[in-house]
């Protein structure tokens, strides 16, 4: 049985995390993105969302398998008690429980923060396709999240259309006067 850790991502991931994301960019329709970002602009991204939110990796046996994080659901202060998550696995990865365990770990942490809302913003297939599959959706929604609203045929990539689905899962109290939010600490 291999040794899964989950850990807090450093810049030094972001060589592997750039190339586990950069499969999803050239060969799905999972990220809208055409083009990879660089090594150099992806741990530029990891360094932004570290500031305030956390970013995770799982090791199995040593090796980076996937990452999570969370972000900003939208820029206003209104807003700083929902944020939007993402998971990213190696392809070879998937079917291993390694999602679930990095959004488990993920969710804890935001509720530490006290995050109350998760949103997953995610594409969706219009009929059977070659570049994304609803297995997304159906993994969010086993890990609790509901369908809050579909946009139709608003991503276009691949020369095809695509539908998108923001997902929620309401993960803490909704209290009358709520605490601030703070950064996360690892």
């Amino acid at each position: 049985m291999e040794h899964i850790v989950i850990r807090a991502a450093s810049l030094d991931d972001a060589a592997r995390l750039s190339e586990i994301y950069a499969y999803y960019v050239r060969e799905t329709a999972v990220t809208f993105e055409y083009t990879a970002p660089t090594e150099e602009e992806f741990r530029e991204r990891v360094r932004n969302t570290m500031k305030r939110y956390p970013y995770l990796v799982a090791e199995a046996d040593g090796k980076i398998e996937g990452y999570t994080c969370a972000g900003p659901f939208y820029g206003r202060a209104a807003y700083d008690w929902s944020c939007e998550t993402t998971v990213y696995l190696d392809p070879g990865a998937r079917k291993r429980g390694i999602g679930r365990m990095l959004y488990e770990a993920l969710e804890q942490k935001l509720r530490d923060m006290g995050i109350r809302n998760e949103y997953a913003c995610i594409a969706l297939p219009i009929g059977d396709d070659p570049y994304v599959t609803k297995n997304s959706a159906d993994f969010h929604t086993h890990m609790g999240f509901h369908t809050a609203g579909i946009f139709r045929s608003c991503g276009y990539k691949f020369g095809r259309w695509y539908d998108m689905v923001w997902m929620e899962k309401m993960i803490g109290p909704h209290d009358a006067e709520p605490a601030p939010v703070f950064k996360d600490q690892a």
